[in-house]
């Protein structure tokens, strides 16, 4: 959810003053555009998980600070709701061992980190929305204590001037309404980093578009909500209404939406961070003193900082990160679009499968995005998330085809060429598109098999069987057997 701010209140002279530094910043962002020099040399990639926590019966366990002061490792913090916790995976080179490494870190890591949380009775589990959450749990005071998730409810709600209705139609129905964003913080995702220069950066974010309904399709993991069974994905439409400033008229007006897949195919990092501040206005409008123009001609790199949190609250499924180290500036795409788990196995097959084949579709000869509109892409995401490992995606000089035909086919022959390109060794491209592989020839992801398991309690009632279904879901888990080996 990014950096804490202190709670406070913003009068009208905050906000016109924030807006004339974010426009003074993007000038500044152009500028380095032109001249500045990115650390592009060796590209590192990332990764960032997040976490649900449960009791020992499978319920919602709204422990996160006392969790993490448990677990003492700076990797792990907060998120929105206290039933949530976040670990950053340190960023690797993908041809220095790193898939291995990303794999060895998370896995080491969270068992540590369980380890300690069951000594209090919380245990962590990774899937995309906890299907035992009940609307008891989605109240403000389940928000977790950092100033900032509480102030950028306020300001959601305060823009949107009524509270949030959360309507879904999948295989069941759900229509309900919350006082708070706490609704969002069942949406726990696993986001990608890749790091990108300037000139790449337009073709790896349109590349990213163009795949992420292959992404959705083999990595479904959400198929519950407040009790019923809805999309195989549902944290997309969940997401995309928990943080909706618009109230009904403004819809109706065309007003975009704040969780955003995008309207177009763009020519340059420059496109997203313009329209974000051309569309949007801030909900977080704090400003600090630098003169970003005043460090970038003194010889410094400016952390345009009002920029980058304005960014932060734009909710892009691939989202534009510009980020400053001891290296120098940086640009990176971050892919937010799937849940984690079931295993730690999976989610780095996952990684394995996104790094390799946006790489080769955003350095191919004749890019993808100018054979196929972006509304066929946007199409694609939600038919995905809508369907999981059953959807018929359209795909240029096939036409509608089957998602996991399409993946075993075309797509991961081109991941392994991309992985190849990042220094990948065989045996470890083999071991991981492996499993995507498998899922497709299976017909299995996690959704699939978490809604298989409860179907088969029919009988029972739903919560229990839910409770049940999630509490053999949290020990195959551990066994770090991918989710298509499970029956």
């Amino acid at each position: 959810m990014g950096e804490e701010v202190e709670q406070q209140e913003f009068t009208r002279a905050d906000r016109t003053r924030h807006r004339e530094k974010v426009r003074r910043n993007l000038d500044v962002f152009a500028r380095m555009l032109r001249e500045a020099a990115f650390d592009t040399d060796d590209p590192m990639t990332g990764l960032e998980v997040e976490l649900n926590l449960v009791d020992e019966a499978g319920d919602p366990a709204l422990r996160n600070a006392e969790v993490l002061e448990q677990i003492a490792d700076a990797d792990f913090q907060t998120e929105l709701a206290q039933f949530n916790v976040e670990i950053n995976v340190p960023p690797v080179h993908l041809h220095d061992d790193g898939l291995a490494r990303i794999e060895e870190v998370l896995r080491q890591d969270l068992n540590d980190a369980e380890e300690r949380s069951a000594a209090i009775g919380a245990h962590l589990v990774m899937i995309g929305i906890l299907p035992t959450l009940a609307e008891g749990h989605l109240g403000r005071d389940a928000i977790s204590a950092n100033p900032r998730y509480a102030l950028l409810s306020d300001q959601i709600l305060a823009a949107r001037g009524e509270d949030i209705e959360i309507r879904i139609s999948g295989d069941e129905q759900l229509r309900t309404t919350a006082d708070s964003i706490v609704p969002e913080a069942a949406c726990t995702s696993t986001q990608f980093h890749v790091q990108t220069s300037p000139d790449q950066f337009a073709a790896y974010w349109n590349a990213s578009q163009a795949i992420a309904a292959a992404q959705l399709a083999v990595g479904a993991n959400s198929p519950y909500l407040l009790g019923k069974e809805l999309w195989r994905e549902t944290r997309i439409p969940l997401f995309e209404q928990a943080t909706d400033t618009r109230g009904e008229e403004l819809k109706a007006q065309g007003v975009r939406p704040r969780v955003w897949f995008g309207e177009r195919w763009i020519t340059s990092v420059f496109d997203c961070f313009e329209e974000n501040v051309r569309y949007f206005p801030a909900l977080l409008p704090i400003t600090d003193d630098e003169d970003p123009l005043e460090v970038l001609e003194a010889g410094g790199t400016p952390a345009l900082s009002e920029l980058r949190l304005h960014n932060g609250t734009v909710y892009r499924w691939n989202r534009p990160v510009y980020d400053v180290t001891d290296a120098g500036p940086h640009l990176r795409v971050e892919n937010r679009l799937l849940a984690a788990g079931p295993t730690v196995l999976d989610t780095v097959a996952n990684a394995a499968f996104y790094f390799g084949l946006v790489r080769s579709v955003a350095e191919s000869e004749r890019p993808l995005w100018s054979q196929m509109s972006f509304s066929a892409a946007e199409e694609n995401f939600h038919v995905a998330a809508r369907q999981g490992i059953d959807a018929q995606i359209y795909w240029p000089g096939v036409g509608q085809v089957r998602a996991t035909e399409l993946v075993l086919r075309r797509l991961l022959p081109m991941a392994h060429e991309g992985l190849e390109r990042w220094g990948v060794s065989a045996e470890v491209r083999d071991r991981l598109l492996g499993v995507i592989e498998q899922r497709c020839l299976l017909g299995t992801n996690g959704a699939e098999w978490f809604v298989g398991r409860v179907r088969a309690r029919a009988g029972e009632d739903r919560w229990d069987a839910l409770r049940a279904t999630l509490l053999e879901y949290r020990e195959r888990m551990h066994s770090n057997e991918p989710v298509h080996a499970w029956d």
